[in-house]
C-alpha cells in the first residue's frame, strides 16, 4: 500500500514537470540523508563568531591566528549538512536524458540557533545530461570526487580541490572536457580585503582522464583559465589579465583486505578559489595594476581500515602551501594550512552510521604567524534513497 502511495505521487511530479512527455521509461530516485553533528572545539589564537563557517565545518581560511593565550572553546549542535535530492533516468526516442537536484542547509544566509534554528536551503548540484553532455551546476571536472570519510562535512578541506559550478561538460569513454564558469580572486597589493572579478572573456577550460584497474581507480585533470581584472583609470574601464593553469592526480588504491587508501595531489599557478576552499587567491594585483599569478601546492592521503562489517576507522593527513611574493602580497596572506584527523565509525544498519572523531588543524601567514584549533565531533547519519520506474 505504501509503496503504491509512493509511485502515485513520483508519477504526479513527473506530469506537473513534463505535461506534454513523450517519455518510454523514467525511473526516478529521491535520496539523500539526515544527519546530527556535535561538536566540541577549542581554538588556541583567537575566537571564531557564532554562525561563522568554522563552527560547522573545518574552514582552513578562517582558524584564528596570532592570540598566544587567547583559548576560546565552543560546543555547536546542527543538522545543516542534512541533503535531499532528486534524480530521473529517461529514455526516448533511443536516447537518454538524466536531472538532478540537490540542496542542503549549510552556510544559510538566513537563520539562528536563538529559538527555532531555521535555516534557509541552498542549491548545491541542479544539472541535466543528454546522452554524453552534462549542462548545469555539479563538481567542477577538475575535481577528483575519492574524498576521505571524515565526519567533517568536507574532511581534509586544506588538502583538496573543492569546487561547484555551472559548467558545460562532455564525456568520451574516459575522457571528459569541460568549458566551466570563470570567477578571479584577487589580493590588492600590499595586502587588504579579497577582490573578486567576473570579468573573464574566456571560461575556465578541464580536461580529465579517469582509469580503473583491479588495483583500483586514478584520475587524472588539468585546468587553464584566464585570470582577470577589471578596474577604474579615471573615467576609463581597464582591464588587465595573465593565465592560470593547474595539475590533479587523485584516485583510490585497494591495500590488504578490504582496506584503502585514498590520496590527492594538486599544483598550479592561479588555482584560487579551485583549492582548500580559496585559501589562497588566484593573483595579486601589483602597483601598475598587471596581475602576478600565485602558485600552491596542495594534496591529502587517507587510510581507510575495516575492522569488521560493522566497524571502521580513517586517518586524514592534508596540507596547502602557497608560494607568496611578499614583496606585492603583503605579510598578511595565507602561506600554509595543515590537518590531521581519525575517527571509529559504526554502522549497525547499512544505511546507519554513528561516529566520533578527533581533528587537528592551523594556518600560518606569510608573517609566520599563526594559529590551530582542536575538534571532537560526534555524528549520527540516516542515508535513505527511494526509487520508482514510470512507464508512458
Amino acid at each position: 500500500m505504501k509503496k503504491n502511495i509512493y509511485n502515485s505521487f513520483l508519477i504526479a511530479i513527473a506530469f506537473l514537470l513534463f505535461p506534454n512527455s513523450t517519455f518510454t521509461q523514467t525511473k526516478f530516485k529521491f535520496g539523500g540523508y539526515v544527519k546530527l553533528d556535535m561538536m566540541q572545539s577549542k581554538f588556541h589564537n583567537g575566537s571564531v563568531p557564532v554562525g561563522g563557517a568554522l563552527r560547522d565545518f573545518h574552514f582552513p581560511a578562517a582558524i584564528p591566528v596570532g592570540g598566544s593565550s587567547d583559548v576560546f572553546s565552543t560546543i555547536d549542535y546542527h543538522a545543516k549538512e542534512s541533503r535531499f535530492n532528486l534524480a530521473t533516468d529517461t529514455k526516448i526516442d533511443g536516447h537518454k536524458l538524466t536531472s538532478f537536484v540537490e540542496m542542503d542547509f549549510l552556510l544559510a544566509g538566513q537563520g539562528d540557533e536563538r529559538v527555532s534554528n531555521s535555516f534557509n536551503p541552498r542549491l548545491r548540484h541542479l544539472y541535466f545530461t543528454f546522452d554524453q553532455w552534462l549542462f548545469g551546476q555539479t563538481w567542477t571536472t577538475f575535481q577528483i570526487l575519492y574524498l576521505p570519510e571524515d565526519l567533517d562535512f568536507v574532511g581534509a578541506a586544506d588538502g583538496i580541490i573543492f569546487n561547484r559550478q555551472p559548467m558545460i561538460r562532455y564525456t568520451t569513454g574516459n575522457l571528459q572536457f569541460a568549458v566551466e564558469n570563470a570567477v578571479t580572486t584577487l589580493d590588492p597589493y600590499e595586502g587588504g580585503s579579497r577582490v573578486v572579478s567576473g570579468s573573464a572573456f574566456f571560461p575556465d577550460l578541464v580536461a580529465r582522464y579517469n582509469f580503473g584497474r583491479r588495483w583500483g581507480n586514478v584520475s587524472v585533470a588539468g585546468l587553464l583559465r584566464q585570470l582577470n581584472h577589471e578596474y577604474e583609470d579615471g573615467d576609463v574601464t581597464e582591464k588587465n589579465s595573465t593565465i592560470g593553469y593547474g595539475l590533479t592526480v587523485g584516485g583510490k588504491i585497494k591495500v590488504v583486505r578490504k582496506d584503502e587508501i585514498i590520496f590527492q595531489l594538486s599544483g598550479g599557478s592561479g588555482l584560487g578559489r579551485y583549492a582548500a576552499l580559496n585559501f589562497a587567491n588566484s593573483a595579486v594585483i601589483k602597483d601598475d595594476n598587471t596581475l602576478n599569478a600565485t602558485m600552491s601546492y596542495l594534496g591529502f592521503v587517507g587510510y581507510r581500515h575495516i575492522w569488521n562489517e560493522q566497524l571502521r576507522s580513517n586517518i586524514n593527513i592534508s596540507g596547502i602551501t602557497v608560494d607568496n611574493d611578499a614583496v606585492i602580497s603583503g605579510d598578511e596572506v595565507n602561506k600554509l594550512a595543515w590537518s590531521i584527523s581519525v575517527n571509529l565509525l559504526y554502522s549497525p544498519l547499512k544505511p546507519l552510521t554513528f561516529g566520533i572523531e578527533f581533528m587537528r588543524a592551523g594556518r600560518e601567514l606569510e608573517s609566520g604567524i599563526g594559529g590551530k584549533f582542536d575538534r571532537l565531533q560526534f555524528s549520527a547519519k540516516y542515508n535513505f534513497n527511494f526509487s520508482a520506474t514510470i512507464d508512458n
